[in-house]
């Protein structure tokens, strides 16, 4: 049978349709067989294991895990590492469902105990630990059994195979988590710092997927915070790696990979993107990405030409991401991008790619740049980047909507000059529903986006706001449990109270719910700035001609003023006697009613204290105020 099935897909099939996996099972499993016996099925199911993904399927549904983890409890090291190499081989499979290696707590502590027992049970376990780890789950019930001292020795073993399946374990360990990450700083292999180890296998003179995992295993350590983002070994060792990874002398996945990792690396951090930009031409050689997929002296290999077009997009999703980390925060960088030739029609085609990994990449990208005031001035509005990403917003899933709806906030801030043509493009109904959604983040970009729109806009495009967004859903807007999503729609009714004559017509019109909805925010357990917002709108409404009433006539809000004038923070102090003078001011119709109101209940004697406030500011106001008076 393992010479029948050995290379040949069609016969592993036949004899796996035929019957012969429970048959093998269960003479591995009998306690008469022999060890060679024994072995020599392990062997068969392993080469089964390497056909087909279907072929992993039957295999797995046959309880082929159970038994091979129960074979390792036999003392016959050869029987041991053929189940491993089994194990292996249907573990490094997708199809596999990972957490079979976890159903019984005292497997990984065995498999433990056995990687001290040859070069084979070291290469196949921590292959096994490798791609079993996916979870943070994972990463603590490896890290809880000794993963990293029983590991990190394997770093300077004899073998390659060896070496690079225990370093591909601590990329898998420290991704994201910081116990794991703070943990290896500290630990030594023969009185040398594992950071070192890393460091000394990113030589160039060392295997590529050797640097690459390398550079992976520093970068997350220093994501994590264990590693400083000045340190010698990221700046100077670990980004130069990654950026060479880069260049097109490498292969497709090794471009991917080094892009992705190295704007994983400098994301938070705009040092180290001005270094990475300045670094080998970095820019200029991510614009190779987009062109013809395969460096030229890979082109003999023909199955190789095939995979790298097949792959093609994987190569521009890194390069999108690349430079939207790249350029996240720094002018400069930014500018530097979109002059790289033929960027921004690259963006453009990048957001309506059929792959939907590509699409968010550009998006990404996108959004990365249209925090530039210069480029959403130049280059978004030469190019109509608008239009696409409308056309994205139309149906796409939710992390695409989180990314295209943040850029589309920027677009519509007030210096862009694509915010007219989008108001035409009747965005206004799209952004009203993506108030509705279940998403915080979509609910927050919606009402941000129209927040934006509100700023400074003609009162036909505020009318068409409330309208389309509706009161119910707007004051439902204001009792959202998400504070983000509570100040940006605090921030859109700001912004549509203002100018008097839009102030008189939308109190007209909604004033009483407007009213109560500032009482409920008022009175509930709020935060400074949500209070802040909210007396902000009040002092709006109190410059009002007409709308000025609705609070003269309503004690119990006069009241809330009162009380936040006299309030210990001075913010809020600020914005209570902003609202005051507003009321008290005596150019306008009505004032003297207004002033002796307000004394009767006692503002006067409140302004004559503020206006003793070591606050230079709060002094001011009441002055300011107390000055209506002797007018």
């Amino acid at each position: 049978m393992k010479n029948a099935v050995i290379g040949n897909n069609k016969q592993k099939a036949n004899l796996i349709v035929l019957g012969a996996v429970p048959r093998l099972l269960y003479l591995l499993q009998q306690g008469s067989s022999s060890s060679e016996l024994q072995t020599e099925c392990a062997v068969v199911l392993g080469s089964l294991a390497m056909g087909t993904e279907n072929n992993i399927k039957s295999l797995v549904d046959c309880h082929i895990i159970p038994a091979l983890l129960q074979g390792l409890l036999c003392p016959d090291l050869t029987f041991i590492e053929a189940c491993l190499r089994c194990l292996r081989t249907v573990f490094i499979s997708p199809v596999t469902p990972v957490q079979l290696l976890y159903t019984d707590p005292t497997v990984i502590p065995h498999l433990m105990s056995l990687l001290s027992h040859s070069q084979r049970t070291q290469e196949y376990i921590t292959q096994i630990f490798s791609h079993c780890c996916k979870t943070p789950e994972h990463q603590t019930v490896l890290f809880n059994h000794g993963a990293i001292q029983n590991i990190a020795p394997l770093l300077i073993a004899p073998s390659y195979k060896v070496r690079m399946q225990a370093l591909k374990c601590f990329s898998v360990l420290a991704y994201e988590n910081t116990q794991v990450s703070m943990t290896l700083v500290n630990v030594l292999v023969e009185g040398e710092l594992l950071s070192q180890v890393f460091v000394r296998m990113m030589q160039r003179d060392q295997p590529i997927e050797m640097q690459l995992t390398a550079a992976k295993c520093l970068t997350y350590m220093c994501r994590a915070g264990a590693i400083r983002t000045d340190d010698t070994c990221v700046v100077l060792k670990t980004l130069p790696c990654l950026v060479r990874m880069c260049s097109k002398e490498r292969l497709l996945e090794e471009r991917v990979e080094g892009a992705e990792t190295l704007a994983y690396l400098m994301e938070p951090d705009v040092e180290l993107q001005r270094i990475a930009s300045a670094t080998d031409h970095l820019v200029a050689m991510l614009a190779d990405y987009f062109k013809y997929p395969s460096s030229v002296s890979a082109i003999t290999d023909i199955k190789r030409l095939d995979h790298d077009l097949k792959h093609a997009h994987e190569l521009r999703q890194a390069a999108f991401k690349l430079y939207a980390s790249l350029g996240s925060n720094d002018e400069d960088i930014r500018k530097k991008i979109t002059e790289t030739e033929n960027m921004m029609d690259r963006i453009v085609s990048g957001l309506s790619e059929s792959s939907i990994k590509v699409r968010l990449a550009a998006v990404r990208c996108l959004h990365s740049l249209s925090r530039s005031v210069q480029q959403l001035r130049t280059s978004f509005h030469d190019h109509a980047v608008w239009k696409p990403l409308m056309k994205l917003l139309q149906n796409a899933p939710d992390d695409v909507l989180v990314m295209a709806s943040s850029t589309l906030c920027n677009l519509l801030l007030e210096f862009s000059p694509s915010k007219e043509p989008i108001l035409e493009s009747g965005v206004i109904e799209l952004l009203c529903s993506l108030t509705q959604s279940e998403s915080p983040a979509l609910r927050v970009n919606g009402i941000w986006a129209l927040m934006n729109m509100a700023f400074q806009a003609d009162q036909k495009v505020k009318v068409e706001i409330v309208r389309s967004l509706g009161t119910e859903k707007l004051f439902r807007l204001l009792s959202d449990p998400d504070i983000n999503v509570l100040m940006k729609t605090l921030g859109l009714l700001r912004n549509l109270l203002s100018s008097r004559p839009h102030i008189d017509q939308l109190m007209s019109s909604h004033g009483k719910q407007i009213m109560q909805a500032l009482t409920l925010i008022l009175d509930g357990e709020h935060s400074v700035e949500v209070k802040e917002q909210t007396l902000c709108i009040l002092a709006n409404i109190a410059d009002g001609n007409t709308a000025k009433d609705l609070i003269m006539t309503n004690d119990d809000m006069l009241q809330k003023i009162k009380y936040y004038m006299g309030h210990s923070n001075v913010k809020l102090q600020l914005t209570a006697t902003f609202c005051i003078s507003n009321l008290l001011w005596n150019e306008e119709d009505g004032s003297q009613e207004r002033q002796d109101k307000l004394r009767e209940l006692g503002f006067v004697d409140i302004l004559h204290k503020l206006a003793q406030s070591p606050d230079a500011n709060l002094c001011d106001r009441a002055k300011t105020a107390m000055q209506q008076y002797l007018a």
